[in-house]
C-alpha cells in the first residue's frame, strides 16, 4: 500500500461554526468548502479549513443517528477520522481488510467535472478511524458533488502541515497498537522512550509509515506510577484517542508571535528553564529573550535542534489540544523538556488555584 501522507483530519463537533469561527480566529484557518444534506451529506453539517498543507474538516452530526453526534456525547469534541491520501483507495482498503483491519465504509467515488475523489475507510484507534483517499485530476476538489468550494481569503501563512498525532492508549495496550499498524498498515517503529517524573511514568513508541509523511505517538501509561495525564485524558475522553495534533511551522518565533496576538494561550514555561537552556542544548539560531518571552521549548538530539510550544486546551473536558513545532534537523519529539513542562504547569496551576487538569507536554506530557 502507497502512502502518500495525511489527506485531511476531521474532527467531531458539537458545533462546528463555533470551532471554525475559534481556528478562523485564533490559528489563522480559511474557510474552503461546506457541506450538508443540501449537498447530499444526509445527517450532518461539515466546513473545510485549510491552513498552508494542512486541511481539517469539521463535522457535526444533525440527527441522533449520525456518527458525530454519538462520538461528542462520548468523548467530547474531538478528532474522529485520519484521512491517509493513497494511490489506490479500492486496493488500500481490500488489503488493510485482508490483513486484519476493521471494515467501516466501503469504496465509493465522489465524482465532479473535473475530479473524482474515491474514499473508503478502516477502523484506528478506539473510535479514530482512517480514511483512504485517492484524487483524481483536479486536487483542488475536496470531495466533489458533496462539498461545495468556497473562495480562498487571503491570510498568514503561519503554518505549513501536520508533523504527527499523539494517541493516548489504555494502559497495556501499547505493545498490541503498535504491532497492528505494523502488521495491518506496514508502518514502522521508529522511537520508542519511557518518560518519568514526579512520580508518574508512561511508555511512548512513535510508528510511522515509509514514506515518513504519516507519524503517530503512541502513549501508555505506567500504572505503577501514580496517575498523571494520560489517566486523566482517558477518563475524560472515555476511552483511547487522539491527544493533541502537532502542527509544523518553517519559524516558530513569527508564528507563535502572531498567534499569541490573535488570542491563542498557550501554556506557560519558567523563566529558570531558559538560564540552563545555552548549556542544555548548545548554540540557538535564535534570540533566547525572545523564546522566554513566548515561551517556547527548545530540545535537541542527535539530528539538530526541535523547538516546540503547546497551547492550552479550549475544550470542556480539556482533552484535546494543539502543538506549534519547528523542526531543525532533529527527529525526536521534546522528552527533554518534559521537566520544565511540569514546573511550569505546577506553578500555572498553584497561582490560578486550579485542580489538577489535562495539560499539554511533549511526546503526550504528564497530568499536572
Amino acid at each position: 500500500m502507497d502512502i502518500h501522507g495525511i489527506d485531511h483530519i476531521e474532527l467531531y463537533v458539537g458545533d462546528a461554526r463555533q470551532v471554525a469561527l475559534s481556528l478562523d480566529t485564533g490559528f489563522g484557518f480559511r474557510l474552503r468548502g461546506h457541506g450538508g444534506p443540501e449537498t447530499g451529506l444526509d445527517g450532518q453539517r461539515c466546513l473545510l479549513l485549510t491552513h498552508g498543507e494542512i486541511r481539517m474538516l469539521l463535522t457535526t452530526g444533525l440527527t441522533a443517528e449520525h456518527p458525530a453526534t454519538g462520538y461528542v456525547g462520548r468523548h467530547g469534541d474531538g478528532i474522529a477520522v485520519v484521512a491517509l491520501e493513497v494511490a489506490d483507495a479500492a486496493g488500500a482498503y481490500a488489503e488493510l481488510v485482508a490483513r486484519g483491519a476493521t471494515p467501516v465504509a466501503p469504496p465509493r467515488t465522489c465524482a465532479g467535472a473535473d475530479s473524482e475523489v474515491v474514499i473508503a475507510e478502516v477502523g484506528g484507534v478506539g473510535d479514530v478511524r482512517h480514511r483512504l483517499v485517492e484524487r483524481r485530476g483536479d486536487r483542488a476538489d475536496f470531495l466533489p458533488g458533496l462539498v461545495e468550494p468556497v473562495p480562498a481569503a487571503a491570510g498568514e501563512q503561519l503554518l505549513a502541515e501536520v508533523d504527527h498525532l499523539a494517541v493516548c492508549l489504555p494502559a497495556g495496550a501499547l505493545d498490541a497498537t503498535v504491532a497492528h499498524y505494523e502488521r495491518v498498515f506496514g508502518f514502522r517503529q521508529t522511537f520508542a522512550e519511557r518518560v518519568e517524573v514526579a512520580g508518574q511514568a508512561m511508555n511512548s513508541v512513535v510508528v510511522q509509515d515509509h514514506s515518513a509523511r504519516v507519524t503517530l505517538v503512541l502513549l501508555e501509561p505506567d500504572t505503577g506510577a501514580r496517575p498523571g495525564q494520560l489517566d486523566a485524558f482517558l477518563a475524560a475522553h472515555h476511552g483511547a484517542g487522539v491527544q493533541h495534533l502537532a502542527l509544523r511551522t518553517d519559524d516558530i518565533v513569527a508564528a507563535v508571535g502572531a498567534l499569541t496576538a490573535r488570542g491563542v494561550r498557550f501554556a506557560g514555561t519558567p523563566a529558570a528553564y531558559y538560564d540552563d537552556l545555552p548549556r542544555r542544548v548548545g548554540a540557538v539560531d535564535a534570540p533566547l529573550d525572545r523564546l522566554r518571552d513566548l515561551g517556547i521549548l527548545v530540545d535537541r538530539d542527535h539530528g539538530g535542534h526541535l523547538l516546540q510550544i503547546f497551547t492550552q486546551s479550549t475544550h470542556p473536558r480539556r482533552t484535546l489540544f494543539w502543538e506549534v513545532i519547528e523542526r531543525r534537523g532533529a527527529r525526536t519529539f521534546g522528552s527533554g523538556n518534559i521537566q520544565a513542562l511540569y514546573e511550569a504547569k505546577e506553578r500555572e496551576l498553584a497561582t490560578a488555584g486550579e485542580t489538577p487538569a489535562v495539560v499539554s507536554g511533549p511526546a503526550g506530557g504528564m497530568r499536572v
